[in-house]
């Protein structure tokens, strides 16, 4: 049979950009996201300065034609530190995020699934995880293990996983007595195929949508702890530490701390617009 005239067949992932972008904010927020991304990644090896290139005689500078953005208390470029620093808060809000997902994906569908005592350790034990403050808990865990990149994105993970293994164990619930579950056991399909082939597909759309729009949190969390004097710190220029480095200054030279918070809050901003379109192209209700 001929196929009608201008039809064109479409990936499920193409669809789903089609979805995510359908809208003039969604497609705002990944636009600006792609450019932040680009501009951090490419932007170091474009600039003439290092990033811990030192310059006395520029100390405190403004914004001019050779330094964009100004210069900081030791005469470093401020764009070149911007750029470099997004790598970092970039990487940890993405990296913490996934983490904590993934972690909490597992736990939950192990949680669900098996049922019974399995489900009742695991789920007593979230309670009293969950019981501490999200960031009092991401506090004392950044203290106990230090500062630098990957004890804090231990940090920023371990206080996001209880919420993703109550939101997997729900979905799985109202899932594990469908008749497609029953058919994979009566083929003897193994407990993990099940769990992670059959069941996971089905019941992940919250947890990307909210893994999404958590990636901006976390970031702002990640920010803060270098703020308070753990997470990544000076001289590395994470936009968190840039902060601290320039609230000694915010009434004399207020450049230095309004450049990395602005930083944070477009990014942030980006990511909230692209995680509405993402939630927008997962819920069937809003589907044409």
């Amino acid at each position: 049979m001929a196929k009608q005239k201008g039809y064109k067949k479409s990936s499920a992932l193409g669809e789903f950009f089609r979805r995510a972008t359908k809208s003039f904010s969604s497609k705002l927020g990944v636009f600006l996201l792609l450019f932040i991304v680009l501009a951090c990644v490419i932007g170091p090896f474009l600039s003439p300065y290092g990033v811990n290139d030192v310059d006395l005689f520029n100390m405190y500078a403004g914004p001019s034609k050779e330094h964009l953005l100004g210069c900081d208390s030791m005469g470093r470029d401020m764009l070149t530190r911007l750029l470099y620093g997004g790598r970092y808060s970039l990487a940890l809000g993405i990296c913490a995020s996934l983490f904590g997902a993934a972690l909490g994906i597992i736990i939950g569908s192990i949680g669900g699934y098996f049922g019974g005592v399995t489900e009742t350790v695991i789920m007593r034990f979230m309670d009293v995880w969950s019981a501490l403050p999200g960031t009092m808990l991401c506090i004392l865990v950044s203290n106990a293990m230090g500062s630098g990149f990957f004890a804090t994105v231990i940090a920023l993970t371990v206080g996001g996983i209880p919420g993703t293994v109550r939101m997997i164990r729900g979905q799985i619930l109202s899932e594990r007595s469908k008749e497609y579950i029953e058919a994979a056991q009566s083929i003897n399909c193994s407990s993990p195929v099940i769990m992670f082939k059959h069941l996971l597909p089905n019941v992940i759309q919250p947890v990307i949508v909210t893994t999404t729009m958590g990636i901006g949190s976390t970031m702002i969390m990640a920010a803060g702890l270098s703020y308070i004097g753990l997470g990544i710190q000076p001289p590395n220029p994470e936009w968190g530490a840039m902060l601290t480095e320039g609230r000694t200054y915010i009434r004399t030279n207020p450049h230095l701390l309004l450049v990395p918070g602005i930083a944070i809050a477009l990014t942030v901003f980006a990511i909230n617009l692209m995680g509405d379109g993402v939630r927008d192209a997962l819920d069937p209700k809003l589907r044409d």
